[in-house]
């Protein structure tokens, strides 16, 4: 099949999709490529305020090998809104009754950071649905080894004082209403990648449009207050098929060599590559990502 050059990625369409009823929810999703009986379907998840337009550059690539989904989790992108606890429990259940119901059979679930997190709570804790996992930096906590340091009393104080401020109904707007500027987004962006010609006026849009849904601020909030779900170590105690991780080393909110050494430790037969990308390398160096994905699914 042949390679697409980034600038032929950059132009892509996104792909037109539809809803599925969920939980009397519509849930958003996308299609393409043709289904293959040698090869498993491929799921791709989006992170924290994104939707399955931030996959359309691996979508227009990878569907000429592979039968490719993307969907938006509940709460984000065209999805529904609905005021309900969020965490990763309910995007677990999500992920798996779609993969049941839609795409009828065992697929390979790649996720980039919050979707990193939904497809390893998937491909752990209900193992039927998988056939391998893809996590793009992905989000979520690994148990602590040492006991933290004692708290210091006032410095204590102010940030239990700082989470009620921004956990409570008007300062969670307040955050919210300055996060989902379009130029609050882009700074963000540029602070994750480290190509800045990725971060595009259609890329800033693509993550504004979603947040002036109805609904949108319960939801960002309902993310923060929700309670955690299990570490990573304790999911990947219980997953039971092949696990690729990508890392874009350039992400200032994670320590990515760090995070790779605590996944190597609890899953050592794990495939691993590091990119010259930030947070979002799928979307940052789809030419690259796109290649190591096709590479790895074949050679499931």
């Amino acid at each position: 099949m042949p390679v697409l050059d980034r600038q032929t990625l950059e132009a892509a369409p996104s792909v037109p999709g539809q809803h599925w009823l969920w939980r009397d929810q519509p849930v958003y999703y996308v299609r393409a490529g043709e289904p293959r009986r040698d090869r498993p379907p491929l799921l791709l998840i989006h992170g924290f305020g994104a939707s399955t337009d931030h996959w359309r550059k691996n979508i227009a690539e990878l569907q000429q090998d592979f039968e490719v989904w993307a969907i938006d989790l509940l709460g984000f992108g065209r999805s529904a809104k609905p005021n309900w606890e969020y965490s990763g429990d309910l995007w677990r259940d999500q992920l798996h009754d779609f993969i049941q119901s839609q795409i009828g059979r065992p697929t390979v679930v790649a996720g980039n950071s919050l979707g990193g997190y939904a497809a390893l709570c998937v491909a752990a804790e209900r193992p039927e649905s998988a056939a391998g996992v893809i996590l793009l930096n992905s989000a979520g906590p690994f148990t602590p080894t040492t006991p933290p340091a004692p708290p210091n009393p006032l410095k204590r104080a102010i940030a239990d004082a700082t989470k009620a401020i921004a956990l409570s109904p008007i300062g969670s707007y307040l955050i919210f209403q300055n996060a989902r500027r379009k130029s609050t987004i882009k700074k963000t962006l540029q602070k994750v990648y480290v190509d800045q010609s990725a971060v595009t006026d259609r890329l800033v849009d693509e993550i504004y449009q979603p947040s002036c849904d109805r609904g949108a601020v319960q939801v960002f909030a309902s993310v923060f207050k929700a309670p955690r779900g299990k570490n990573i170590d304790q999911l990947l105690a219980t997953l039971a098929c092949p696990l690729y991780t990508l890392w874009g080393e350039g992400d200032p909110w994670m320590k990515c060599r760090d995070r790779a050494a605590q996944f190597r430790q609890h899953y050592p037969q794990l495939t691993e590559t590091f990119l010259e990308a930030g947070h979002c390398p799928h979307d940052e160096a789809p030419e690259q990502v796109n290649q190591l994905i096709r590479q790895w699914m074949h050679s499931l």
